[in-house]
Protein backbone atom coordinates (compact mmCIF):
# COMPACT_ATOMS: atom_id res chain seq x y z
CA UNK A 1 0.00 0.00 0.00
CA UNK A 2 1.12 3.53 -0.72
CA UNK A 3 0.18 6.22 1.76
CA UNK A 4 0.39 9.72 0.32
CA UNK A 5 0.26 12.62 2.75
CA UNK A 6 -0.40 16.16 1.58
CA UNK A 7 0.87 19.31 3.20
CA UNK A 8 0.45 22.92 2.11
CA UNK A 9 -0.81 26.31 3.10
CA UNK A 10 -4.44 27.38 2.76
CA UNK A 11 -5.53 27.70 -0.86
CA UNK A 12 -2.61 25.69 -2.24
CA UNK A 13 -4.84 22.92 -3.59
CA UNK A 14 -4.82 20.16 -0.97
CA UNK A 15 -8.61 19.98 -1.02
CA UNK A 16 -8.61 19.72 -4.81
CA UNK A 17 -6.08 16.89 -4.57
CA UNK A 18 -8.33 15.10 -2.09
CA UNK A 19 -11.32 15.57 -4.37
CA UNK A 20 -9.42 14.07 -7.33
CA UNK A 21 -8.43 11.12 -5.13
CA UNK A 22 -12.07 10.51 -4.20
CA UNK A 23 -13.08 10.69 -7.87
CA UNK A 24 -10.40 8.09 -8.63
CA UNK A 25 -11.68 5.77 -5.89
CA UNK A 26 -8.73 6.43 -3.58
CA UNK A 27 -9.74 6.64 0.08
CA UNK A 28 -9.06 10.03 1.66
CA UNK A 29 -8.43 10.32 5.37
CA UNK A 30 -8.80 13.94 6.46
CA UNK A 31 -6.95 14.91 9.61
CA UNK A 32 -9.45 17.71 10.18
CA UNK A 33 -12.14 15.03 10.65
CA UNK A 34 -10.21 13.83 13.71
CA UNK A 35 -10.34 17.34 15.13
CA UNK A 36 -14.04 17.73 14.30
CA UNK A 37 -14.70 14.43 16.08
CA UNK A 38 -12.78 15.69 19.12
CA UNK A 39 -14.96 18.82 19.09
CA UNK A 40 -18.11 16.71 19.13
CA UNK A 41 -16.70 14.56 21.97
CA UNK A 42 -16.21 17.77 23.96
CA UNK A 43 -19.60 19.25 23.01
CA UNK A 44 -17.92 22.03 21.04
CA UNK A 45 -18.97 23.51 17.72
CA UNK A 46 -16.31 22.48 15.17
CA UNK A 47 -16.92 25.66 13.17
CA UNK A 48 -15.99 27.79 16.16
CA UNK A 49 -13.57 25.63 18.15
CA UNK A 50 -11.61 23.64 15.54
CA UNK A 51 -8.31 25.41 16.25
CA UNK A 52 -8.73 25.23 19.99
CA UNK A 53 -9.58 21.52 19.87
CA UNK A 54 -6.48 20.85 17.75
CA UNK A 55 -4.28 22.74 20.24
CA UNK A 56 -5.91 20.93 23.18
CA UNK A 57 -5.36 17.50 21.60
CA UNK A 58 -1.69 18.30 21.05
CA UNK A 59 -1.25 19.70 24.58
CA UNK A 60 -3.00 16.74 26.20
CA UNK A 61 -1.55 13.92 24.09
CA UNK A 62 1.61 15.25 22.47
CA UNK A 63 2.39 17.02 19.21
CA UNK A 64 1.59 13.92 17.13
CA UNK A 65 -1.83 13.36 18.75
CA UNK A 66 -3.86 14.08 15.61
CA UNK A 67 -1.61 11.88 13.48
CA UNK A 68 -1.89 9.12 16.07
CA UNK A 69 -5.70 9.29 15.91
CA UNK A 70 -5.51 9.26 12.11
CA UNK A 71 -3.52 6.01 11.86
CA UNK A 72 -6.43 3.59 12.47
CA UNK A 73 -8.46 5.37 9.79
CA UNK A 74 -5.65 4.86 7.28
CA UNK A 75 -5.14 1.23 8.28
CA UNK A 76 -8.85 0.51 7.70
CA UNK A 77 -8.17 0.79 3.97
CA UNK A 78 -4.99 -1.29 3.91
CA UNK A 79 -6.57 -4.55 2.69
CA UNK A 80 -8.89 -3.07 0.07
CA UNK A 81 -6.84 -0.31 -1.59
CA UNK A 82 -3.39 0.16 -3.07
CA UNK A 83 -3.27 3.86 -2.20
CA UNK A 84 -4.64 6.04 0.59
CA UNK A 85 -4.36 9.82 0.74
CA UNK A 86 -3.97 11.65 4.06
CA UNK A 87 -5.24 15.20 3.70
CA UNK A 88 -4.10 18.01 5.97
CA UNK A 89 -0.75 17.24 7.56
CA UNK A 90 0.26 20.28 9.61
CA UNK A 91 3.71 19.55 11.09
CA UNK A 92 6.99 17.77 10.78
CA UNK A 93 6.11 15.81 13.94
CA UNK A 94 3.07 14.40 12.15
CA UNK A 95 5.25 13.53 9.15
CA UNK A 96 7.64 11.68 11.47
CA UNK A 97 4.73 9.71 12.96
CA UNK A 98 3.49 8.63 9.53
CA UNK A 99 7.00 7.73 8.39
CA UNK A 100 7.42 5.65 11.53
CA UNK A 101 4.08 3.89 10.96
CA UNK A 102 4.35 3.26 7.21
CA UNK A 103 8.06 3.40 6.41
CA UNK A 104 8.83 3.38 2.71
CA UNK A 105 5.12 3.11 1.90
CA UNK A 106 4.69 6.74 2.99
CA UNK A 107 5.32 9.67 0.65
CA UNK A 108 4.85 13.31 1.53
CA UNK A 109 3.64 15.70 -1.17
CA UNK A 110 3.85 19.44 -0.65
CA UNK A 111 1.24 21.33 -2.67
CA UNK A 112 2.44 24.90 -3.14
CA UNK A 113 1.31 28.14 -4.74
CA UNK A 114 2.34 31.79 -4.29
CA UNK A 115 0.51 33.89 -1.70
CA UNK A 116 -1.30 35.99 -4.31
CA UNK A 117 -2.61 32.90 -6.13
CA UNK A 118 -3.77 31.32 -2.88
CA UNK A 119 -5.44 34.55 -1.75
CA UNK A 120 -7.34 34.79 -5.03
CA UNK A 121 -8.49 31.17 -4.78
CA UNK A 122 -9.63 31.58 -1.20
CA UNK A 123 -11.48 34.76 -2.11
CA UNK A 124 -13.30 32.91 -4.87
CA UNK A 125 -14.00 29.97 -2.56
CA UNK A 126 -15.32 32.35 0.10
CA UNK A 127 -16.17 29.79 2.78
CA UNK A 128 -16.10 32.58 5.34
CA UNK A 129 -15.22 36.25 5.58
CA UNK A 130 -11.61 35.52 6.62
CA UNK A 131 -11.04 33.92 3.19
CA UNK A 132 -11.26 37.42 1.69
CA UNK A 133 -9.00 39.07 4.27
CA UNK A 134 -5.34 39.20 3.22
CA UNK A 135 -4.17 40.10 6.72
CA UNK A 136 -6.05 37.12 8.15
CA UNK A 137 -4.51 34.85 5.51
CA UNK A 138 -0.99 36.07 6.40
CA UNK A 139 -1.74 35.43 10.07
CA UNK A 140 -3.09 31.97 9.25
CA UNK A 141 0.05 31.20 7.23
CA UNK A 142 2.22 32.30 10.17
CA UNK A 143 0.18 30.21 12.62
CA UNK A 144 0.37 27.09 10.45
CA UNK A 145 4.05 27.59 9.75
CA UNK A 146 4.47 27.94 13.52
CA UNK A 147 2.99 24.47 14.02
CA UNK A 148 5.90 23.08 11.99
CA UNK A 149 4.25 23.11 8.58
CA UNK A 150 7.24 24.81 6.97
CA UNK A 151 9.51 22.05 8.21
CA UNK A 152 7.05 19.45 6.95
CA UNK A 153 6.95 21.12 3.53
CA UNK A 154 10.75 21.09 3.48
CA UNK A 155 10.72 17.32 4.11
CA UNK A 156 8.42 16.58 1.16
CA UNK A 157 9.37 13.79 -1.20
CA UNK A 158 7.62 15.68 -4.00
CA UNK A 159 6.68 19.34 -4.47
CA UNK A 160 3.79 20.10 -6.79
CA UNK A 161 3.67 23.74 -7.85
CA UNK A 162 -0.03 24.40 -8.33
CA UNK A 163 0.18 27.50 -10.51
CA UNK A 164 -1.11 26.18 -13.83
CA UNK A 165 -4.68 25.39 -14.83
CA UNK A 166 -7.01 23.38 -12.64
CA UNK A 167 -7.13 20.68 -15.34
CA UNK A 168 -3.33 20.44 -15.35
CA UNK A 169 -3.26 20.14 -11.55
CA UNK A 170 -5.93 17.42 -11.62
CA UNK A 171 -3.92 15.47 -14.21
CA UNK A 172 -0.79 15.75 -12.07
CA UNK A 173 -2.68 14.40 -9.06
CA UNK A 174 -4.14 11.54 -11.14
CA UNK A 175 -0.62 10.65 -12.30
CA UNK A 176 0.61 10.78 -8.68
CA UNK A 177 -2.17 8.45 -7.54
CA UNK A 178 -1.86 6.09 -10.50
CA UNK A 179 1.93 5.91 -10.95
CA UNK A 180 3.34 7.07 -7.62
CA UNK A 181 5.45 10.00 -6.43
CA UNK A 182 8.32 9.42 -8.86
CA UNK A 183 5.92 10.05 -11.76
CA UNK A 184 5.41 13.69 -10.78
CA UNK A 185 8.93 14.66 -9.82
CA UNK A 186 10.41 17.35 -12.05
Amino acid sequence: MTVIGTVGLAGSGKGEAAEVAREEGVPVVTMGDVVREACRERDLDPAEHHGQAARDLREENGPDAIAERTLPRVREHRDDHDTVLIDGIRSDVEVDRFQEAFGEEFALVSVEAPFEVRAERLGERGRDESDRDLKALRERDERELGFGMGEAMDEADVVIENTDSLESFHETIRRLLRDGPDAVKP
